[in-house]
């Protein structure tokens, strides 16, 4: 006979055939380990209440005695209801069942049952769910509830993963180090795969998932920590022996003082590029912290080097801003710089593509056309990547592929709040600038209510007469039935209306082609359009320090991320600037949100609150997150627990304990994920 395995097929167990597979599949569910960690989400309490204690619309389980035989009848095409009552503490009470006639043989008149379904305080009646067995002292007082396709009912699954503890319950092993268990008062893996399906006690439920919870964080954590060692080894990066004195000659040629923050920041990747480990470090600061002047200076260090480096931002108009740029800032200074963006076509395509590969070009700054076929580099050492989370994971990975595993800086004007820096940038080291250069004006942002809008037009139009210029952001493009919400075409023709002929007024929206955006973000740059009506287009980087404010209309239909980097689009110049954001929300959460852009300019303050509200996926945008699915640890809620096994992976790698004897099921357990992941490869 063959040896059982937590690894068996699914199949294995009596009653699976092809069909099951099918269903179980759906669900991830493969083998009997993926049954066994298939968590319920919630849990029904089945514990018998008496009628004073139930409240309105409240889910519970009552029992009582039959009065009378039940009554079935039908309504409507295909419907029926079942109506059964029942004396509970001296009242009768009707419990009406739909669409279960099967049920009718479970009520005997006389007969004690016990019911559970939803309270109706007003009729005092019941919408039963499921009739119980009349409990004994060992019976469950939880129900587990889970997250079932409509291929398999929850019956079902939960007879399954019962038949699969019986028989595998013995083969459970830790995989947490029992130093850890001991550690945080943690149970056994059989202690918490027992509790999160059966428990008897909301005591014993709870140490299950706390457990639970904490094992999943520690298990990502240590496969980010092993990776992280993994890239960082010698033989994997290249030592870029930059020159010191040049560095702090170019430095001296700046107009301004570098703040503090940019100074550590200069140091901690200086420190990376010198070191033979490979870098892969993000580089995070709220909007004008001077992320640009921090990439302008390791970039040069790459140069003394030896080395070219590469900048890749997400649009053209951005490129062409931080081209120019670092063309101003290295005029006096034998750096060649170049620019390469898919409007560059031709000759002059072909001629910066044969510098770039002969070495002649330092500095290349693109778009993605950087990352194409036919771009080589002579002798890459430093890719940087602009707004990085507007590229996804296999892009920033070909950039690297360019040279000879160059040392990679990813810069982010989203400021990351810890809980994400952990999970979606675990991988990563990161740098963080935090604070402003100095003689910034913090920028005032004001909420008023759709019938206010006509006050926050005469604002603007002083603001126009100083000279100034403002922007005007609306959510939609074209008119939707779904949503009543400002789109760009309507709001431009009430613009032109509201400031026309005084003012010319420009409208930019996504649908537009790029050479197009360009043409109008540069009109509006030299200021031949003095209100610029804009879709989110003019979220990233582009700088025009003579517009000092913005308008957003539907502004709760944004998230706060979002409005904190448009809101960073003015503020640029040396004159006071002003944000007003117009919204009616409808709920508490819109309330909280427009509450909290009027009281803070504060970058990470903004995302934390916006990580709380919304959670991760819609905060970095769900595909480019890199966001683990959590199965039931959540890294907002349970952020604790998550920095709590980041630090315990970390030091288990560190030390190397991780392969000690002892953690032995743990080093399998790693193991066997590698093996998976190199599979999908």
């Amino acid at each position: 006979m063959t040896s059982k395995s937590l690894l068996d097929p699914v199949a294995v167990l009596p009653g699976v055939g092809p069909k099951k597979v099918q269903a179980l599949h759906e669900l991830k569910i493969n083998t009997i380990n993926d049954l066994l960690h298939y968590f319920p989400f919630r849990y029904e309490d089945l514990k018998v209440k008496s009628l004073d204690e139930v409240i309105d619309q409240e889910k519970v389980t009552l029992k009582g005695v039959v009065v009378g035989p039940p009554v079935v009848s039908r309504f409507g095409r295909g419907k029926n209801r079942l109506n059964v009552r029942l004396l509970i503490d001296q009242a009768v009470i009707m419990v009406t069942f739909f669409n279960q006639p099967w049920l009718k043989d479970k009520f005997e008149t006389g007969a004690e049952v016990a019911v559970y379904g939803k309270w109706d305080a007003k009729r005092k009646s019941m919408t039963g769910m499921k009739v119980l067995a009349i409990k004994n002292d060992t019976s469950p007082e939880f129900a587990s509830i889970y997250s079932a396709s409509k291929s398999i009912r929850q019956t079902t699954l939960v007879k399954l993963i019962r038949t699969a503890y019986d028989a595998y319950a013995d083969l459970i092993v830790n995989i947490l180090p029992q130093a850890l268990i001991d550690k945080y008062r943690l149970v056994t893996e059989r202690q918490v795969i027992h509790g999160m399906h059966f428990p008897k006690t909301q005591t014993e439920a709870n140490a299950a998932r706390r457990t639970a919870i904490f094992e999943e964080f520690f298990l990502f954590q240590m496969a980010i920590q092993l990776l992280k060692k993994r890239e960082q080894a010698p033989e994997q990066g290249l030592a870029l022996h930059y020159d010191n004195q040049k560095l702090r000659a170019f430095i001296q040629t700046l107009p301004f003082e570098l703040t503090k923050a940019q100074k550590r920041v200069v140091n901690e990747i200086c420190r990376d590029l010198k070191s033979p480990r490979h870098m892969n470090r993000l580089l995070q600061g709220d909007v004008g912290s001077g992320k640009t002047i921090v990439a302008a200076l390791v970039m040069y260090a790459a140069v003394t080097a030896g080395y070219q480096a590469a900048l890749m931002a997400p649009t053209e108009i951005l490129a062409e801003q931080h081209y120019k740029n670092l063309q101003r800032l290295f005029a006096d200074f034998d750096v060649q710089v170049a620019l390469l963006t898919g409007s560059i076509k031709g000759k002059a395509r072909q001629a910066i593509l044969s510098d770039l590969a002969a070495g002649k070009i330092d500095l290349i700054i693109g778009t993605h056309a950087l990352i194409q076929d036919g771009v080589d580099f002579a002798k890459l050492g430093l890719a940087i990547t602009d707004e990085q989370h507007r590229f996804g994971v296999n892009q920033r990975r070909v950039l690297r592929e360019k040279g000879y595993r160059p040392d990679i800086l990813a810069m982010t004007a989203t400021p990351i709040p810890r809980t994400l820096a952990i999970t979606a940038f675990g991988e990563m080291d990161v740098s963080t600038i935090d604070e402003l250069p100095a003689g910034r004006i913090p920028i005032k942002t004001s909420w008023i209510r759709g019938n206010q809008v006509a006050n926050a037009l005469s604002f603007i139009q002083k603001e126009l007469a100083k000279g100034r210029q403002a922007y005007v952001v609306t959510p939609l493009i074209e008119e939707s039935e779904s949503m009543d919400l400002k789109n760009a075409q309507a709001v431009f023709a009430k613009m032109q209306t509201a400031f026309a002929p005084t003012y010319q007024v420009g409208l930019l929206h996504g649908q537009l082609k790029n050479e197009d955006k360009d043409q109008i973000m540069q009109a509006f740059k030299a200021n031949e359009f003095q209100v610029l009506v804009a879709t989110t287009v003019i979220e990233v980087g582009v700088d025009v320090p003579n517009a000092t404010a913005m308008l957003i209309f539907d502004a709760d239909r944004f998230g706060l991320s979002q409005l904190h980097q448009l809101r960073g689009r003015i503020g640029r110049g040396q004159e006071a600037s002003f944000c007003i954001l117009v919204a009616d929300p409808k709920n508490q959460n819109g309330i909280e949100r427009m509450e909290t852009m009027v009281a803070t300019t504060d970058g990470f303050q903004v995302s934390q609150k916006d990580l709380e509200l919304r959670g991760p996926g819609d905060v970095l945008g769900e595909k480019q997150s890199g966001m683990p699915e959590f199965k039931v640890a959540d890294p907002v809620a349970d952020y604790r627990a998550l920095e709590t096994a980041q630090i315990e992976a970390q030091e288990l790698v560190t030390t190397g304990a991780w392969q000690q004897p002892e953690n032995r099921p743990l080093a399998n357990y790693l193991a066997q994920q590698e093996q998976n992941y190199q599979n999908l490869d």
